[in-house]
């Protein structure tokens, strides 16, 4: 039975953390999956996350921002997400050739359920999965997505091999979804900082945990590094989410503190890499009603210390959550990825 990193004793940062250490620990946000494995007629390791922000997004639009420390992948609608400072729809992940149906669903499934807008813009993201997924084969298919956003729920999240992170390869060890809160105390009231990652980036030897060279020193001829024909290109995605009143460009500063927390990890933003992090936040109404003007609020620039440093604790503890609960897989043409040895990592 895989564990998740606190349950091995292990504790990142100083914060505590909400009911489920999860991104659904800020209210209103629900995440889901759909899991794609098959071996036949080619052979599936993939899926799709949904990231929902909150249920009325398509009409209630959340602050966000979002940064990218190497843009070596894609995430759509970040256009008009800079522009306008709004994220207007769930948040899709999945493999790096089927971003463009996952965008597309979700706009088809706007119009099915009414939200009418002029347009629609929604945010997908990718890392990719072809060592171990036939990628080429194009397994993601509109019912899975609607799967996926048809489970979509609050409470624990499924870790590891799943969803978008089906297929996914992190520091050389079996990679995938992730997901860690903090609980985020300020004059005004406690505040929740909720992380998911889908982890797909980085090489053995940097990796670190709670300081540690760990990468160094476990076991190699025990635990084999994938490198047969693996691609040198890699990426993360990280989603930060808050139920903070936060401006547009505050969601902006605490995307770009997930870098602190993928670095602590051994994250360096390798060419090859998307390290792409979007940051959003829902403690403001901006309901899509006609009204001319919306009255938000905002925290004050010098109260943010706190929530950037539970950012940087998030993301990392996001991303060692997803090597812990990740599963060794098989995947095409006998490709193996194992996962992380947890008792090595213990001892």
């Amino acid at each position: 039975m895989r564990k998740r990193l606190r349950e091995l004793g292990i504790i990142i940062g100083q914060f505590p953390t909400g009911p489920h250490n999860a991104i659904t620990d800020v209210p209103g946000v629900r995440v889901g999956h759909c899991t794609l494995i098959s071996d036949t007629p080619r052979v599936a390791r993939t899926g799709v996350t949904m990231v929902v922000p909150r249920n009325d997004v398509w009409l209630n639009p959340c602050m966000a921002g979002h940064y990218s420390f190497n843009g070596n992948g894609e995430m759509t609608g970040l256009l008009w997400l800079a522009e306008s400072g709004q994220l207007g729809s769930p948040i899709g992940l999945t493999n790096t050739h089927q971003v463009g149906l996952v965008r597309d669903t979700l706009v088809k499934y706007a119009v099915e359920q009414g939200f009418s807008d002029s347009f629609h813009l929604p945010v997908v993201a990718e890392t990719y999965d072809g060592w171990l997924n036939d990628i080429e084969a194009f397994h993601v298919q509109e019912q899975h997505i609607y799967t996926a956003l048809a489970a979509a729920t609050d409470g624990p999240v499924a870790e590891g091999n799943v969803g978008g992170g089906t297929g996914m390869i992190c520091h050389a060890f079996k990679g995938g979804i992730g997901t860690a809160s903090r609980l985020v105390q300020t004059a005004a009231e406690t505040y929740t900082i909720g992380i998911l990652v889908q982890a797909n980036y980085g090489m053995r030897h940097l990796l670190r945990v709670d300081g540690r060279p760990i990468g160094r020193t476990l076991d190699h001829d025990r635990v084999p590094i994938p490198e047969h024909k693996r691609p040198t290109g890699n990426s993360i995605i990280v989603i930060v989410a808050t139920d903070a009143p936060l401006s547009a460009g505050q969601c902006t500063r605490l995307a770009q503190r997930a870098t602190i927390g993928l670095a602590r990890v051994g994250g360096t933003g390798h060419n090859g890499s998307g390290d792409i992090f979007l940051a959003f936040a829902t403690g403001n109404e901006l309901l899509r009603d006609g009204r001319s003007h919306h009255a938000v609020s905002m925290l004050a620039h010098a109260t943010l210390d706190p929530l950037f440093d539970a950012v940087a604790e998030g993301v990392e503890e996001a991303i060692l959550n997803a090597l812990c609960a990740a599963e060794t897989m098989t995947g095409q043409l006998g490709r193996t990825v194992y996962g992380l040895p947890l008792e090595s990592l213990v001892a």
